[in-house]
This record gives structure tokens, C-alpha cells and sequence, in this order.
């Protein structure tokens, strides 16, 4: 006989299964990913048609199968309804609901994981936009959710301290020319001496960092974004944080973030 169990998870990938079904990709916080059917959701009157669509947490009653689980039943906890009306907000949450799928792990508990993704979730439904597309808002909050993420995964990037020789690196902007190396390869920054690294063409998996982006990178380990960071006059710095982030998160990821393309065409179009 099929056994039941029942799970608290937020969906974050949804795709027509039949006629009428769908098939949700779940982060619970007691089993982790979870694949299931959600039959009859795509139905106008079925009760799961709301309770299957992205970035809904509920609480569910699910029938274990042979190749895929059945939810039998869903009782909505929380949503972001906040976050399909602006297009940058939405494509930065998908951003952040990729990664967690390529962080997640099935059948064991994925508490922190499942926490973190939904506080992140919530501070970036919560940003007020100065425009429609504002790219220091966004991409500070999705920059540190991908941050908090990869560090609960246990490899996040050391932006604190020299790979090679450990000493801490503290960013002068006084000095438009103070520069510092992030490789990728390597996991982290490198060279405290700019004359170091004169002349030298980086790597396919190196970048140059001024000394703004460096105190970008070092504030997203903080619990809380400094206020001042948001503002216009650093989004080019935030750009160049997350195009970092995500080559070193592809990198180790061994996929692209696909989400992170809808970002290029909302953000670059202005630089």
C-alpha cells in the first residue's frame, strides 16, 4: 500500500503534466526537493489551481508512488503575490528559486535551505522601486540571497581575506585605482597589491575588482543590507557583483542560471 506524509514546502518550478495535471518541483523543509503531481490543477474550479502556481507554501498531504508523488491534498501558509507584479522582482525570485534546485537535496531535511530562500523571497517583494526597473534595488537583495544561499551550502566565495597569503583585504575608495582579483576557479579574491597584477591579463575565470565592488561583495555575508548600498549611485557596482556571483556560481554549479538572462535584457539595456 502507497504510504502518506505530509510536508511543508514552497513550489518553485511548475510545468503542464496531461490533460489537466501539473507537475511541481517542491522545497519542503522536511524532505527536501520533492517532485509531485498535482492532478486536476490546471482545472478552472480545482482547489489545487492557486495552491500549484510558483512561490506558494503550503502545507501538504502527499502520497508516495513508484516514480512520482501525488499531492492529495494542499492548504495555502503563504504567498508572494508581491512579486509576479513587477518584472524585475519576479525574474530576481526565480533567479534565487533556480539556485535553490540546484542546491537542494531530496529525501533529507532541507530546513536552513527552505528558510532562508523564503526570508530572501520576502525582503525582495518588499523593495520599494524609485522606478520600474531599478537595478541597485534589486540586484542588492538578489546578490545577497544568492550570497546567504551559497554559504549555507558551504561554499560561498571568501571576499573577507587573500587566498594566497590570508590576509584580511580592505577596500580603499579614496583610490580610484585600487584593484584586487577575483578568481573563480579559486573560490575568492587574491593580490593585495594592484601592482601585483599590473599588466597581467586575467584569466577566463578572473575579474578585477575595484574597490567599491570588493565592499559590495564584503557587506552580503551581514545579516541586513547597509540602506546606503541600495542606492543609484552604486548599481553599476551591483551589476558587476552579480555577473561575479554567477560565473562562480555556475562554475561550481556546473549549470547555467538561465533565470539571469530576463536580468540582462531588464538591467543592461541601460549601461
Amino acid at each position: 500500500m502507497e504510504r502518506t506524509y505530509k510536508a511543508t514546502g514552497i513550489n518553485l518550478k511548475t510545468m503542464p503534466l496531461g490533460e489537466s495535471d501539473r507537475l511541481l518541483t517542491v522545497l519542503t523543509s522536511e524532505y527536501g526537493l520533492v517532485r509531485a503531481v498535482a492532478p486536476g490543477a490546471r482545472k478552472p474550479k480545482s482547489s489545487l489551481r492557486g495552491r500549484s502556481e510558483l512561490f506558494v507554501v503550503n502545507e501538504l498531504l502527499v502520497v508516495k508512488g513508484r516514480s512520482l508523488d501525488k499531492i492529495v491534498q494542499a492548504e495555502t501558509r503563504e504567498s508572494y503575490p508581491g512579486l509576479s507584479k513587477d518584472l524585475s522582482k519576479l525574474a530576481a525570485s526565480q533567479y534565487l528559486a533556480e539556485l535553490a534546485l540546484g542546491l537542494g537535496l531530496s529525501e533529507q531535511p532541507q530546513v536552513e535551505l527552505y528558510e532562508l530562500l523564503n526570508e530572501h523571497l520576502r525582503r525582495i517583494e518588499r523593495v520599494v522601486l524609485s522606478s520600474p526597473c531599478d537595478p541597485a534595488a534589486i540586484l542588492s537583495h538578489l546578490a545577497q540571497g544568492i550570497f546567504h544561499l551559497l554559504a549555507n551550502a558551504g561554499f560561498a566565495p571568501e571576499v573577507q581575506n587573500c587566498r594566497v597569503s590570508g590576509r584580511s583585504l580592505v577596500p580603499d575608495l579614496s583610490d580610484p585605482h585600487w584593484r584586487v582579483q577575483f578568481n573563480v576557479e579559486a573560490g575568492g579574491i587574491f593580490r593585495e597589491d594592484a601592482e601585483a597584477v599590473e599588466g597581467e591579463a586575467p584569466t577566463r575565470k578572473s575579474y578585477f575588482l575595484n574597490s567599491l565592488e570588493l565592499s559590495l561583495l564584503q557587506q552580503l555575508a551581514a545579516s541586513d543590507l547597509v540602506p546606503s548600498l541600495e542606492v543609484q549611485d552604486v548599481r553599476g557596482g551591483w551589476l558587476s557583483v552579480e555577473r561575479i556571483l554567477r560565473d562562480y556560481t555556475q562554475y561550481h554549479l556546473g549549470k547555467s542560471i538561465r533565470s539571469a538572462v530576463l536580468l540582462d535584457t531588464l538591467f543592461l539595456s541601460d549601461f
